[in-house]
């Protein structure tokens, strides 16, 4: 365990102490946002990020501990473990080179080999490896032999190479060697399978296609594997045949003899039959392990900065979700998205009831004193913004909010649960117009995978998604801290040591018994016990308790300290909270004991100075540019205001308003140099950007954001030029796409 914890370490650039620390921990049951806040002291003051990847590198440590204890008790009970193996095994950091150590101990079919050595050829073989001179066909002639079922000389040479074969594709170094080789020289060949060019025409850029492994991004692995998956292309992951040949002849072939030339057909064959297909698979896994990896990585980015997004606050909100033919749903929620009134209204072709729609908004803004109007981002959106904007109600903002999984939510359990009397369409609105209030508090309430924010999701590996997207909803709910007596029980579910049952519990004993008077009261809630409440209470807010610090992030186990500071300056620890001059006067030093120290008191000190502060950032209102509506109305070289909905590895979408987003490609989001759009972009920006290409047939919108979006010239770095030689198609279609943009430029200066 200790080396684990050095190894950790050394790749984490931290302490063997904070990493130790760190595990027992998480072992305790421990939360990565609980640790990471109330534990620095402990850890040495280590972030999120850190606690996360010091948890799943134990884990994988673990795993492989768990692998080696297992081959070590199969190779003992095997009689096979000698003192070096044993070393071998136990100084293996990888789970390859682990199973490269087993590989020939490993129970296994019969193979060509074994056939071989069972009719008695393993001499033969020996002889030939060693590749000494002798007389090959005569010392052959002696294990010909029709009882063993060697009937001619060819038949006892091939058996021969069959188990060299084997034994060359069982030698560590070889395989190491061997793997290192397809890592960095391996390469992807994608080739059209005959008579699917129509079928697969989404994936035309990968008819002819070759790139190295290494150089190949996230989204282009994952596009060839959906594209090798639907049987349109086939695909191959391998290095040249000759290079890796080469290379096994420089470990194995030792002379020009006779011997020799049977060595080298064995390693041909055995690089084809046996080593080929086992590294393509190795390498393979590896390169889609990278690749969700990346895809997973991007999309909880993504993820966290649509969580976090800046909220309205708690306002009368009404929220229209909008359409033509079926009319805009209406609800109208109090302020804490409470549904008071729901309706239809109908300010559009067919029916197109004006009048009769407006005067029904305007009398549900004074009945239910609105003081904003959320409008969903989907069909009809930018009509019904012009019919709402030209009611001109004072005092009341019209914001349009992305509904993006809005439909999901509405046919979901949960909404169901909470809705059962009313159908889909009211339930969207709701989430529409709560969305806008506070989008982290609805948007946990659905898949993260139908937010629309990733990129490849059902592709990656579902598990690793789902670890990986919890973590950061986690980290969300838990930055923000939750209304104990508002949250529902999908937020709630995701602070610190709740889960899904205590959530449950909190939200009956709420209804049961009213509001939580206070954190302690938490402990009356069924089964939530010392632990669970050490973990959760810290994050959890309790408007107008009696204890104005259950309305902050002071957890409960350091209220002595904050009360001693107050006894100490002779006031009150709410006097303290709204007294600049009084918190000037603590010294923090005083208060430090063995297990608090200055990062913790700092912490503290900090929330007296804004309880409960919100790290969102605050709302502002954005529009859309009122001369748009439609693509059709789009111009190339227009300059629009728009927000960025996703990011991905080759650039980000921008919602400009016109029911379609458009794509900034990586090499228009910046002059300088990038390595990848989240660099400079991230979810709900709001940027500007122009209008580079409209293809209306094909619902594509091509934006820019550079000064100059017209120069043919790349952006200076741009790192998005293909690292491997072109297919032929691929460069005459970039010659096109250069042609068309001279032309637009052309355009332009005009």
């Amino acid at each position: 365990m200790e080396n684990n914890f050095l190894k950790i370490a050394a790749e984490l650039n931290v302490k063997p102490t904070q990493v130790a620390a760190t595990v027992e921990l998480l072992d305790g049951g421990a939360t990565v946002p609980f640790i990471s806040r109330y534990r620095k002291e402990v850890t040495g003051s280590l972030d999120e990020v850190q606690i996360a990847a010091v948890r799943d590198r134990i884990e994988q440590l673990r795993e492989l501990d768990k692998r080696r204890e297992s081959i070590l008790a199969s190779l003992k009970e095997m009689s096979k473990l000698t003192p070096e193996l044993s070393a071998q095994i136990n100084a293996a950091e990888t789970m390859a080179v682990l199973e490269d150590i087993y590989l020939p101990y490993r129970p296994k079919r019969r193979t060509r080999a074994t056939i071989a050595k069972e009719k008695g050829l393993e001499p033969l073989a020996d002889k030939l490896f060693a590749q000494e001179k002798f007389d090959i066909e005569a010392f052959a002639a002696s294990f010909i032999s029709e009882e063993k079922g060697v009937k001619t000389l060819e038949e006892a040479l091939a058996g021969a190479r069959d188990i060299i074969a084997e034994k060359i594709n069982e030698d560590q170094t070889a395989r190491a060697r061997m793997r290192d080789l397809f890592e960095k020289q391996g390469k992807f060949v994608a080739k059209v399978i005959a008579g699917k060019e129509n079928e697969g025409i989404k994936y035309k850029d990968y008819f002819d296609w070759t790139e190295d492994i290494a150089k190949a991004p996230s989204h282009r692995i994952l596009a060839l594997r959906r594209a090798e998956k639907e049987m349109i292309i086939s695909l191959e992951s391998t290095p040249e045949e000759d290079a890796a040949v080469e290379l096994l002849e420089s470990l194995f072939v030792k002379g020009t003899n006779k011997a020799a030339e049977q060595v080298k057909l064995a390693v041909k064959d055995g690089y084809k039959r046996l080593l080929a297909p086992s590294m393509e698979t190795e390498i393979r896994m590896t390169s889609k392990r990278k690749a969700d990896e990346e895809a997973i990585r991007v999309f909880a980015d993504n993820l966290r900065q649509l969580l976090m997004a800046a909220p309205l606050g708690q306002k009368n909100v009404l929220a229209l979700d909008p359409a033509f033919r079926t009319g805009c749903k209406v609800v109208c929620l109090d302020k804490q998205g409470k549904l008071l009134h729901n309706d239809v209204i109908y300010p559009h072709e067919p029916q197109r009831e004006v009048a009769k729609a407006g005067a029904l908004i305007k009398k549900l803004c004074e009945q239910y004193q609105i003081e904003a109007i959320a409008i969903g981002n989907g069909t009809a959106s930018r009509e019904t913004e012009n019919f709402v904007k030209s009611l001109n109600i004072k005092g009341v903002l019209v914001v349009m909010v992305n509904e993006s999984g809005a439909s999901v939510y509405s046919a979901s359990e949960v909404a169901r649960n909470e809705f059962a009397d009313y159908d889909v369409t009211v339930r969207g609105a709701v989430s529409i117009g709560r969305r806008l209030v506070d989008p982290l508090a609805e948007l946990v309430k659905i898949d993260p995978k139908a937010i629309g924010v990733g990129q490849y999701q059902h592709d990656v590996d579902q598990s690793l998604l789902k670890n990986g997207l919890d973590d950061v909803v986690m980290s969300c709910v838990n930055a923000v801290g939750v209304e104990l007596n508002t949250a529902s029980k999908e937020l709630l579910m995701y602070v610190s040591g709740l889960g899904e049952s205590l959530a449950k519990n909190i939200v009956e004993y709420r209804n049961s018994n009213g509001a939580f008077k206070s954190r302690n009261e938490l402990k009356k809630v069924s089964r939530l016990g010392e632990k669970a409440f050490e973990q959760a209470a810290g994050f959890l807010r309790i408007r107008n308790a009696v204890n104005p610090l259950d309305a902050s992030a002071v957890h409960p186990e350091s209220y002595h300290i904050v009360e001693q500071m107050a006894k100490d300056l002779k006031c009150t620890v709410e006097d303290l909270m709204k007294n600049d001059t009084l918190r000037s006067q603590i010294n923090l030093n005083k208060y430090v004991t063995d297990k608090v120290g200055l990062p913790t008191l700092q912490d503290i000190l900090k929330e007296l100075a804004k309880p409960g502060r919100d790290p969102r950032e605050q709302f502002e209102v954005f529009a859309f540019d009122d001369s748009v509506h439609t693509m059709e109305d789009l111009k190339v070289g227009m300059k629009l205001p728009g927000i960025v909905t996703n990011v991905t590895d080759f650039g980000a979408f921008v919602d400009i308003g016109v029911h379609q987003d458009g794509l900034v490609h990586i090499s228009q989001i910046s002059e300088k140099r990038i390595k990848h759009p989240s660099e400079a972009l991230k979810v709900s920006q709001k940027v500007m950007v122009t209008v580079t290409e409209v293809d209306i047939p094909r619902k594509r919108i091509a934006l820019s954001m550079r000064e100059n979006p017209f120069d043919v010239k790349k952006p200076e770095g741009n790192n998005n030029k293909m690292q491997s030689p072109k297919p032929q198609a691929q460069k005459e279609k970039e010659e096109s796409m250069e042609d068309k943009l001279a032309k637009l430029k052309g355009m332009w200066k005009k």
